[in-house]
């Protein structure tokens, strides 16, 4: 009965894990380029009581064991890195991906980061940078006098100026692709860091060696579903209250084993 407590448990501290991890995902429903995670969970050690292909007492061979398991663990909560839906927006800063890719980000301390959130502005020099100001690389700088900005799905970024009747090629955006996203490093911000698991980033332009296009005026919304979410909830809610029922009524038949008299 002291088994079943701790074997029960650790099914709670799994599902407690699990609601964490969908109330994640649901705050960030309306987050651009957002990934919802899913959690994944494995079995813990078992206990031998009697091993399989054992000798009986009287000498045969007994078909099945007795092995008792002592509950669950978290094995991993891996990013899900389906494409989201598109929000059309008009802005000519905003950019999504169609397909693989990131876009590559330069942080303060001068690494990359990456990231599938295109809501791009531009700071006081012309360049396009994140929110948070991070700055796109390669470097793409807006002149004050452009007119118009032209991003097309190859991800060429071009400019109209006054006086100048054909558009200005300021460079090109470029995306990175790994060979297993999964294991990318998230660090919020809605940034991503490579890893030994993710492996080295492949970096080219967009349409090229398997990666997505660049969509002009289109965000890429999270890809959280709220009602898969919900019921994942409520799945959640209803596997804890099992495991606590364990619990209690493990507690009880403790109760009556130290009440018993002769």
């Amino acid at each position: 009965m002291i088994r079943s407590l701790y074997t029960a448990s650790t099914g709670m501290n799994a599902q407690d894990t699990n609601v964490s991890v969908i109330a994640n995902n649901l705050a960030n429903v309306n987050t651009v380029g957002f990934k919802r995670s899913r959690p994944e969970f494995q079995d813990l050690l078992y206990q031998n009581l009697r091993l399989v292909g054992t000798l009986s007492p009287n000498g045969q061979q007994v078909p099945t064991g007795a092995q008792l398991g002592l509950g669950t663990k978290t094995a991993a909560i891996q990013k899900i890195f389906l494409q989201g839906d598109f929000s059309q927006t008009q802005n000519p800063l905003d950019i999504a991906i169609q397909g693989k890719g990131f876009f590559q980000i330069t942080q303060p301390d001068g690494t990359t980061a990456f990231t599938r959130a295109g809501s791009f502005k531009l700071d006081n020099t012309g360049r396009m940078v994140t929110a948070d100001g991070l700055a796109l690389q390669p470097a793409i700088t807006i002149p004050n006098n452009a007119l118009s900005i032209s991003i097309d799905p190859q991800g060429s970024v071009a400019v109209t100026q006054p006086g100048s009747p054909a558009p200005t090629v300021l460079g090109n955006i470029q995306l990175a692709s790994f060979q297993n996203p999964a294991g990318l490093q998230s660090i919020g911000f809605n940034l991503f860091t490579q890893s030994d698991a993710s492996g080295q980033p492949q970096i080219g332009n967009p349409q090229a060696i398997d990666l997505g296009s660049t969509q002009q005026g289109f965000l890429e919304l999270s890809n959280v579903s709220v009602v898969e979410e919900m019921v994942n909830l409520i799945a959640a809610q209803r596997a804890y209250e099992v495991n606590s029922r364990t619990v209690q009524t493990a507690d009880e038949m403790l109760q009556i084993a130290n009440n018993m008299k002769r």
